[in-house]
């Protein structure tokens, strides 16, 4: 069990933890989100003392490790710290990384350590690649073996700190695959990350981050699906909604899909329907200035997801029409055309909505 107790932490004339108290239960998965700044990573490098916290205490098993007279060493045995940059030894293999904490801090000697390194490097699929140095490895063979190289002292709580946000999308499963298995067999963890489908499959708890401390904390579904305070309701609207009003003049398309890839980012959409979804804007673009807007060539963009259905949707309302206006079901044929034969939408669907008139939502 590991408790927090009033911990602060200042940096110049920065707070990022202000005044953190918690617990933390043994087998707990504890999913840490929250905007950028807000203390997620700060958070966990005070609990293993990477970062000394400015006041209050951090209790490991009841010892208290913010006091000097700690053994720090010992304690760090007890509590792994996988990173976002991975931070193996370029000048090892990577069952040498692996032994390296067994046989420096545990003193276990070097076969025993071997053995132990190879049993876990197969267990995460790495054992092919024991041999091989991290510059041989891609992003998320590195992040695999970094895993394994934290389980190799039997830490009882493990910190992962945005373990998929260096790796590129094709590789951002195999990892997350690991740390659910990690969960499924009971291991207590900390997990900092921007990936909220994978947050609220994994974890038991969630800890909102902001305003310098933990803002709101509960289960993944009421954090996700009906939080109790503004700034969390705030956040997890804009994490399953993207909205954007488009005009001929100021129109960007590179600069608009820019804005869809960090919508796009932790959540369950394989790359394909991501890539869908972009072509597919830039069909309905042409189409609006061209077939379908009036003088003022304005219509907004409205970008859905629901992690429930893992189903993304994607609405275009025309601020007004061409003058005579297209038919409805000319406009209907048309998107159905393009959008449904090329960029597997699974359906377009015309709605009246108030003031708007008329919107088009494709499903993908």
């Amino acid at each position: 069990m590991i408790e927090l107790q009033h911990v602060r932490k200042v940096y110049g004339q920065v707070t990022p933890l202000e005044d953190v108290s918690v617990t933390i239960h043994d087998g707990d998965v504890i999913a840490v989100i929250g905007p950028s700044g807000t203390g997620k990573s700060t958070l966990l490098r005070c609990i293993n003392l990477l970062e000394t916290p400015t006041s209050g205490h951090i209790l490991v098993d009841g010892e208290d490790i913010t006091d000097k007279k700690c053994n720090i060493n010992r304690v760090r045995t007890k509590l792994g710290m996988v990173f976002q940059s991975f931070n193996l030894y370029e000048h090892l293999t990577v069952v040498e990384n692996c032994m390296l904490a067994q046989t420096v801090l545990l003193k276990t000697p070097r076969q025993e350590a071997y053995d132990k390194a190879m049993s876990l490097l197969r267990s995460v699929g790495m054992e092919e690649h024991a041999l091989k140095y991290p510059d041989q490895l891609s992003g998320g063979q590195k992040q695999r073996a970094a895993i394994a190289r934290t389980l190799s002292t039997d830490p009882e709580i493990i910190l992962f700190d945005e373990p998929t946000s260096a790796l590129d999308p094709l590789t951002v499963g195999e990892v997350e695959e690991v740390i659910a298995d990690l969960a499924k067999k009971g291991c207590t963890m900390m997990l900092v990350t921007h990936s909220m489908e994978f947050a609220h499959t994994v974890s038991n708890r969630v800890f909102y981050m902001d305003q310098g401390g933990i803002y709101e904390e509960g289960t993944p579904d009421q954090i996700f699906n009906n939080p109790q305070k503004e700034r969390t309701r705030r956040f997890t609207r804009r994490l399953a909604c993207l909205e954007m009003e488009v005009t001929e003049q100021s129109h960007d398309l590179v600069g608009e899909i820019g804005r869809f890839y960090p919508f796009f980012s932790g959540k369950d959409l394989d790359i394909k329907r991501i890539i869908n979804a972009c072509q597919s804007y830039e069909e309905v673009c042409s189409l609006m200035f061209h077939e379908i807007l009036g003088d003022k060539r304005t219509f907004d963009v409205i970008l859905e997801y629901d992690a429930g259905k893992n189903r993304l949707t994607m609405s275009y309302a025309p601020h007004s029409l061409c003058k005579p206006a297209p038919s409805r079901e000319h406009i209907m044929s048309q998107l159905e055309y393009k959008l449904i034969s090329y960029y597997s939408v699974d359906k377009c669907v015309e709605h009246s909505d108030e003031g708007i008139g008329i919107r088009y939502t494709l499903t993908f």
